[in-house]
């Protein structure tokens, strides 16, 4: 019974992201009169977009068949601007990554500390959710970011019966690498690459 509540909440909350992120890419764009797009330069608020967070959360880009970095673009060849709140977040999530780093590398770290890892990333996860004002294009491609940190935490803890603590870590450092890749912080290029 619990495997079919299981499918079910996927499926519902697949449906809930597709719903959700169309209505976000709406937002996010305006026509000119020549009836071409363009990106809507206001910033946007990522309180707003809790709906596709919490279906991206649980695995919507895993069911579709890959990690939501997958689905990252770069602003017409360069990267997505950045501000300070979203690059002190990363910077934060990157440190302690990197504190770990050499003994996830050594399969030498423990379930307590891959879930305090976890903890950590959530926490800077939730600040940059609250604080950072990025321009609709930027914020659509930063929530790909976003998905797969809160994702690999929750894989960090223990939450998919699917996939190892050490494979939420690898999750978590794909992300950190296609943030370097993908968004214009000097402070952070791309990330040293796991086994």
């Amino acid at each position: 019974m619990k495997r079919h509540d299981d499918s079910f909440l996927r499926s519902a909350l697949l449906a809930s992201l597709v719903v959700a992120l169309g209505a976000f890419s709406a937002g996010c764009a305006k026509q000119d009169r020549n009836g071409a797009t363009a990106a809507n330069p206001a910033p946007a608020d990522h309180a707003g977009h809790e709906v596709a967070q919490d279906a991206v959360h649980e695995g919507a880009h895993d069911a579709a068949g890959g990690a939501a970095i997958d689905q990252l673009a770069l602003d017409a060849g360069h990267k997505w601007a950045t501000d300070p709140p979203l690059r002190a977040g990363m910077a934060a999530i990157h440190g302690a990554f990197d504190a770990d780093h050499a003994a996830i590398d050594a399969g030498t770290l423990g379930d307590a500390q891959y879930e305090a890892l976890a903890g950590r990333i959530d926490g800077a996860v939730q600040d940059i959710i609250r604080n950072c004002k990025l321009p609709p294009a930027a914020d659509a491609n930063l929530h790909y970011i976003i998905a797969d940190l809160s994702r690999g935490a929750q894989e960090m803890r223990g939450g998919d019966p699917a996939r190892t603590r050490r494979e939420g870590a690898v999750r978590v450092h794909r992300a950190l690498d296609a943030y370097g890749r993908f968004f214009d912080d000097p402070a952070l290029g791309a990330a040293t690459q796991l086994p």
